[in-house]
């Protein structure tokens, strides 16, 4: 399979899987939510890295360890045998059968298949790349950060070669700058409160896919307190108003949705005709 996410987004609207496809037994960040997640249609899978007290890369949501693997300790403070030997909680508390994964075993697992979305390299770039590199990935892999002049030069030394994305909030101030320096760089994951943010109107959107970039949209809800898409989300297309929420993003232009519900959401992009 040939990756180029840049041509991608001009032929479909993609869907991104927050941490895989997860319910029931099946815990996020697994390799079976990721299948899962693929067996639904979606186009990439989101995911987290956390590493241990030993260097040991895995594939878990830092800071979530209470309620995903029902731990006080964190995975920074134990060692890989310590991880290895954990087991993952469903979404009633109860321990599945399931470990967490290294870093490497995941992108062994989906190399060539989908792309993989790296969520907050900007914590040990270097190690990641280095795997992404080792497993012949560079093209299939796009890495986020935050978006820190610190941090961009940071990936320009050892990661100029990953496609890399930015998240912004309400307006984009980097990324005709960006496009200039010696970086892989193919847009925005855009963060906005309300439908007037700068971000998300059309002329910004326009103006990025003139330069060639992409623009990402959250569906997703970790927090109804956190608003990531002026509401135009999850919570309010599932339930069977998808006009209002993946709809609205998909006409306004997002070449990117990441969700938590992707066979509705692919389901009804097919529908509109954005795939």
């Amino acid at each position: 399979m040939k990756f180029d996410l840049l041509s991608a987004c001009r032929e479909k609207t993609l869907v991104a899987a927050h941490r895989g496809s997860a319910s029931g037994n099946i815990p996020c960040n697994t390799l079976s939510s990721y299948e899962a997640a693929l067996y639904q249609g979606a186009d990439m899978i989101e995911i987290d890295v956390a590493r241990s007290a030993d260097g040991v890369l895995y594939v878990f949501h830092p800071g979530m360890e209470r309620a995903h693997l029902y731990s006080a300790r964190l995975i920074r403070d134990m060692t890989a045998q310590e991880v290895d030997s954990l087991c993952l909680v469903n979404q009633d508390v109860t321990p599945t059968q399931f470990h967490v994964s290294r870093l490497d075993e995941v992108l062994d697992r989906f190399k060539d298949r989908c792309y993989i979305n790296i969520d907050k390299f900007w914590m040990w770039p270097d190690e990641i790349a280095r795997r992404v590199r080792a497993h012949g990935m560079e093209d299939q892999v796009l890495v986020k950060t935050d978006a820190d002049p610190a941090v961009f030069d940071r990936v320009e030394q050892v990661a100029p070669d990953l496609p890399y994305m930015i998240i912004a909030k309400q307006q984009d101030d980097y990324s005709e700058q960006l496009k200039k320096r010696n970086l892989r760089y193919v847009g925005v994951e855009a963060l906005f409160t309300e439908e007037t943010a700068p971000i998300c109107s059309p002329e910004y959107i326009d103006r990025m896919h003139q330069m060639g970039l992409i623009v990402w949209a959250n569906a997703i809800v970790y927090s109804y307190r956190a608003v990531l898409s002026a509401g135009h989300n999850d919570d309010i297309s599932a339930p069977g108003n998808p006009d209002a929420g993946w709809g609205w993003l998909a006409r306004r232009g997002f070449d990117i949705l990441q969700t938590d519900w992707v066979m509705p959401c692919v389901q009804y992009l097919q529908s509109i005709g954005k795939r």
